[in-house]
């Protein structure tokens, strides 16, 4: 490492570390931590989906039918991409390619951007037609409790997309320090721990889609 890589390594480096190795790994296990959490929060709303969908298997088959799988699949296609996008961006911050990081940072984000895009028409076009949670359903359909899968649906969705929202946030800071240069293969922690937090998106999405709109 060069003089001038060894000066902007240490700047990276917090008071309370001795090494960039221990931050790093410090960082890292944080995130594990964080993303283990998440997971213990998804899986309640896993159960509570489990709960209800024995409770009224008809009425989760029937209310199923008024959600479109093709725009489901469209935002898998997208989230599986970013994450392959992502891993590439991940790698090409450790092995100093900036261009490269910057460019699938960026291609991460547009896929996020049109996945939240669909959302946006899925959840309006339900609007539209009341199928909405608890009072304000008013949408046509054979079950009465259709409120209910709706509820668990848009709360469900929602909370993932806020988690998208977010997770776009922290791309757009990864591209803007990436064209500034921060990021090379002596500093690429806060990359990796971007990409962790992306996969676990991903990995979430991969749960809701046949649970929401592969049930019929």
């Amino acid at each position: 490492m060069s003089q001038k890589e060894a000066v902007f390594s240490d700047h990276h480096i917090a008071h309370h570390f001795d090494t960039a190795e221990q931050e790093f790994d410090s960082a890292k296990l944080g995130m594990w931590l964080f993303l283990g959490q998440e997971l213990l929060f998804f899986g309640g709303v896993f159960v509570v989906y489990t709960v209800f969908r024995n409770f009224y298997p008809e009425m989760f088959i029937d209310a199923n039918k008024h959600l479109s799988w093709k725009i489901g699949s469209v935002n898998t296609i997208f989230l599986i991409v970013s994450s392959f996008t992502m891993a590439i961006g991940v790698r090409s911050a450790q092995t100093s390619k900036k261009n490269v990081l910057i460019l699938c940072m960026i291609l991460t984000f547009l896929f996020a951007a049109g996945f939240m895009v669909n959302k946006y028409f899925e959840y309006n076009e339900k609007i539209m037609h009341g199928f909405l949670p608890s009072k304000w359903f008013s949408g046509e359909g054979h079950f009465e409790t259709m409120h209910i899968f709706f509820g668990l649906y848009f709360f469900a969705t929602g909370l993932h997309g806020l988690h998208v929202l977010v997770g776009m946030g922290l791309i757009a800071w990864i591209i803007w320090r990436a064209q500034k240069g921060h990021f090379h293969a002596q500093y690429y922690t806060p990359v990796e721990l971007v990409g962790l937090y992306w996969h676990l998106v991903d990995l979430i999405w991969i749960f809701l889609f046949p649970l929401f709109y592969l049930i019929g």
